[in-house]
């Protein structure tokens, strides 16, 4: 009997329907075809679209696409899990914001996608024990995207950074899967305490705009934080919270928050 190479028949929905769609926006618009080839087209696997992604966005004068893509290469085939994610990150943002109309658009254009798969990078060399390079890529998401995310921080697949304008996530910092938030929130710390002390996000939990969630508390998963809310103290599963300090509203109004995205109070007993 025949044998059948494992290469050839593995497929990946994700990757396929991103040189799909690169294929349909060459067609629409040519001026970008060179951008689309170099980026999507010229590449055989999401893994090596990715690390050429994130090597253009990352290198400067001070370190080379071409070291940085090495770099990604060898993580990636290291930890597969971690291109894992970057596919459920993909879906998260198809799935939940309105803008997105094709997978193809958080690689090429959305920053919040290409700055949390550039933290996943400095993660892996962060737990490698290779931590001034992890801070060098931290250091360049910031500068880049405007997002800093501290590389020794967990995050959780399937997460959706809507606008990821000054997002900042301390090192101790935790968040589950499926999680959103929007631009300008902020996982930290209080005071000068050492260790542990940045939250612990559950899955599923939609954070708004300008929230700030501040210390080693917990956040129960499917819960809703209110955009502008400042959370000092642990937050029960299900329940929307709001306000200076935040205090409990209601329910979280439906199984998963953060698939949802809807940030209105009415029914959660805000006036209560």
């Amino acid at each position: 009997m025949a044998q059948t190479n494992p290469k050839l028949t593995t497929v990946d929905p994700v990757w396929q329907r991103i040189c799909d769609e690169a294929q349909a926006a060459i067609h629409d618009e040519p001026l970008i075809g060179g951008f689309v080839h170099a980026s999507v087209l010229h590449h055989t696997s999401l893994e090596n679209a990715l690390a050429y992604r994130i090597s253009m966005k990352l290198s400067s004068p001070d370190m080379s696409d071409q070291m940085l893509r090495e770099i990604a290469d060898r993580a990636y085939a290291a930890e597969p899990e971690i291109v894992d994610s970057a596919r459920a990150d993909i879906v998260a943002i198809f799935d939940r914001d309105p803008a997105c109309l094709r997978f193809l658009q958080p690689l090429l254009f959305f920053k919040g996608f290409q700055a949390v798969q550039a933290f996943r990078l400095g993660n892996f060399l962060w737990k490698e024990g290779r931590k001034d390079l992890a801070y060098f890529v931290q250091m360049r998401v910031s500068e880049i995207f405007g997002v800093d995310i501290h590389p020794g921080a967990t995050i959780g697949k399937g997460l959706m950074i809507d606008h990821a304008h000054s997002i900042v996530i301390g090192e101790t910092a935790v968040v589950g899967d499926n999680v959103s938030m929007l631009h300008s929130v902020t996982l930290g710390g209080t005071g000068k305490e050492e260790e542990d002390r940045h939250p612990k996000i559950g899955d599923g939990v939609l954070i708004g705009a300008g929230a700030h969630v501040l210390g080693n508390i917990k956040i129960g998963h499917c819960s809703r934080i209110a955009a502008g809310s400042v959370v000092l103290a642990d937050v029960e599963p299900n329940k929307t919270v709001a306000g200076v300090p935040a205090k409990i509203v209601g329910e979280a109004g439906c199984a998963q928050p953060s698939v949802s995205m809807d940030q209105l109070l009415v029914g959660c007993g805000a006036n209560n």
